[in-house]
């Protein structure tokens, strides 16, 4: 007797090379993760599994996400600290934590300068050249 098995995907479109983040196993899990990557699209399989185990047919269902305003808006970035004499550097989520990890490595390290970088999923990773005159 053969049955239906089904899991669900994140993907980022509908195209032959797209990115697809998974599985899970509730529409709503694949849901919420998608919004969290940014991805429009879910994915769902359903795998036709025959008596002795064998997959017998494969079914893909793309389901497109309605873009709510606040998800349309909501842009995921993060933002790099690098210093540009000794090359160390952090990740942050807020300008503030950014700031701060600068000043304690400029003022630990006299004469190095830190760079502040903007990494947004549209834009890729981007410098921010005046960056502690809009801090102040």
């Amino acid at each position: 007797m053969s049955y239906k098995e089904i899991f669900w995907m994140a993907c980022d479109s509908t195209e032959q090379l797209r990115a697809e983040y998974g599985p899970f196993h509730t529409r709503n899990e694949a849901e919420l993760e998608a919004r969290k990557l940014g991805f429009g699209f879910l994915l769902r399989y359903e795998h036709i599994i025959g008596e002795t185990e064998d997959i017998q047919e494969v079914r893909c269902i793309f389901i497109e996400l309605p873009q709510s305003r606040a998800a349309a808006v909501r842009i995921v970035r993060k933002l790099h600290t690098r210093c540009a004499t000794c090359g160390e550097s952090s990740v942050h989520d807020e300008p503030w934590q950014a700031e701060v990890w600068a000043d304690i490595h400029e003022f630990e390290h006299s004469r190095h300068r830190v760079r502040l970088f903007e990494q947004t999923r549209t834009e890729g990773l981007k410098e921010i050249g005046d960056w502690r005159d809009k801090c102040a």
